[in-house]
């Protein structure tokens, strides 16, 4: 499995609409990507204003093929203006669960 962590701290006054358009990509890909077993937004306790997104997906060609999907285009070009810093992006591979233990999201 690809798995990827997103840290995204983003401008204050864009908060609520980078949520929003945050879950869209998310419901967007558990919903369109079969090669998308999950995608989990989730805000930090210690700063509203980030955001991590922990995003599995089958492997690298899945992955890839999310960065080609509508949803994930309406999300890069309606929240590109909105961050704070730069976007940390940190690539894993899952251990446990075992890629065959794996069932996609929703």
């Amino acid at each position: 499995m690809k798995v990827l962590w997103v840290k995204i701290t983003m401008k204050p006054e864009f908060r609520d609409r980078f949520i929003e358009a945050s879950l869209g990509d998310g419901i967007g890909s558990t919903r369109d990507e079969p090669g998308c077993y999950r995608f989990d937004v989730l805000q930090d306790d210690n700063d509203p204003n980030v955001i991590y997104f922990y995003e599995v997906y089958k492997d690298d060609a899945a992955f890839e093929e999310h960065k080609t999907q509508p949803h994930y285009f309406k999300w890069r070009d309606t929240v590109q203006d909105w961050h704070a810093v730069p976007s940390q992006v940190t690539f894993t591979t899952s251990i446990f669960p075992a890629d065959d233990a794996w069932k996609r999201q929703g």
